[in-house]
């Protein structure tokens, strides 16, 4: 039987309304969201960016869920009714999809408030006691219901997650100065000079675009918000910094419970963070652990035949070390090593695969030489391909990353998205 705490926890889980903003284009990620928006883009050989925040809900016990999409939203819409259908009506079970549309005067989302706005409709019909707003675009492993406890058992209008971040990165985020019982002084949304922690002056307390609201409270800041003709509409540029000083805004800063330090968070927004936090998930004890069977990452996947390796001669022998790979991949007489392939990935014999993330249904050539490299969907690379070895003729050929990372779509190659 769960404890007093466990039991307090589940009724506030069930009180509240998960909503996911996921339509950002992520115009940082380049070619990469050409054709699908960034929480739709694959991740971790598997999975999708919208799988993590969708699974933490569902691991926490909110499941009255609805996903916000815009921008070239129809791989995310197709997702998520294959791989998400699986949560019950007639228990109050949900994931509903919620594009834009023309509800109210205008049709797209113009800023993060005013698509929970043009929704408020739909999260009065809900009458959730709470408001649970998370993006839709980051890679980390959560259990919100501290949190919403954390809001209650404060007081607080509005809750926001936090966690330390580098000033460099800090520039992207919404940035907080708070007290040291929690309480939000100041918020500065994506500021030219991030005001560092008070304990080191290397790191900035940064939002994580997860908010607890109360119900109610929210419903009356987004009608004031909408008449207000001089606002951009924004939780970081409008809604955050207009509550501070007269009502009760509070820091959650996000740890691990086990070992009380920060934990993994990834915003995977350009092309080299994409590549690296995939390539991560390689190591021997990575930061996120998708083997761990209390906190499984849903999503939908084909049915696939186990991954295959075939030949074993001296030159042509199919094998991968220090590697992920996904089911239905064929690795034909081909090496692979330190790299990630997602599902229906073909290999030729005498190709080496090297430091590369490699996403569905890519087929690559005889004789081909691939080292730090994304290589985009539905690919075919020709036999006798070079990439990641000469930077001028990379660029000259295909999107090359601040860090070298080169990228690879169909586009490029000159053929069709499939």
């Amino acid at each position: 039987m769960a404890d007093k705490s466990e039991r307090y926890v589940s009724l506030l889980t069930r009180k509240t309304l998960a909503l996911i903003l996921a339509g950002g284009r992520g115009a940082r990620l380049g070619p990469l969201t050409s054709w699908r928006s960034k929480p739709a883009v694959p991740f971790g050989g598997k999975f999708r960016i919208i799988d993590f925040p969708l699974s933490n809900c569902i691991n926490s016990g909110i499941r009255r869920i609805g996903v916000l999409t815009q921008y070239k939203a129809h791989s995310l819409i197709q997702h998520l009714h294959r791989g998400w259908g699986f949560l019950r009506g007639e228990f109050d079970e949900f994931i509903e999809i919620l594009p834009a549309q023309q509800r109210l005067e205008t049709s797209w989302y113009a800023g993060t408030a005013d698509a929970i706005y043009q929704n408020i409709d739909i999260i009065s019909a809900h009458r959730p006691d709470y408001v649970l707003i998370l993006a839709g675009d980051h890679i980390y492993k959560m259990d919100y219901g501290p949190m919403i406890a954390y809001h209650v058992e404060q007081n607080a209008d509005l809750t926001v997650g936090c966690l330390p971040v580098s000033l460099d990165d800090a520039r992207g985020f919404g940035v907080m100065s708070v007290k040291d019982t929690g309480e939000v002084l100041e918020f500065n949304e994506k500021p030219e000079h991030p005001q560092p922690m008070p304990d080191n002056n290397n790191v900035a307390l940064a939002s994580m675009g997860i908010y607890v609201f109360n119900a109610q409270f929210l419903r009356e800041k987004l009608i004031a918000d909408a008449d207000n003709g001089d606002s951009s509409h924004d939780f970081g540029k409008d809604i955050i910094p207009s509550l501070i000083q007269h009502y009760n805004v509070v820091c959650y800063p996000f740890r691990d419970a086990q070992k009380g330090t920060h934990a993994y968070w990834r915003d995977v927004g350009t092309v080299d963070a994409f590549w690296q936090a995939n390539l991560e998930l390689i190591g021997i004890t990575p930061e996120l652990n998708l083997y761990d069977g209390n906190w499984p990452i849903w999503t939908y996947q084909e049915q696939l035949p186990p991954a295959k390796f075939v030949f074993d001669e001296e030159r042509r022998r199919g094998m991968a070390v220090d590697s992920m790979v996904s089911g239905g991949c064929i690795i034909s007489g081909s090496h692979v090593r330190h790299s990630l392939l997602f599902s229906n990935v073909f290999v030729g014999c005498y190709s080496t695969i090297s430091d590369s993330v490699v996403l569905p249904g890519v087929r690559i050539g005889s004789e081909c030489t691939i080292k730090n490299a994304v290589i985009d969907r539905g690919c075919d690379i020709p036999d006798g391909m070079v990439i990641g070895v000469d930077p001028a003729e990379d660029k000259a050929r295909f999107y090359v990353s601040e860090k070298g990372i080169v990228l690879v779509t169909p586009d490029m190659l000159g053929q069709n998205w499939r």
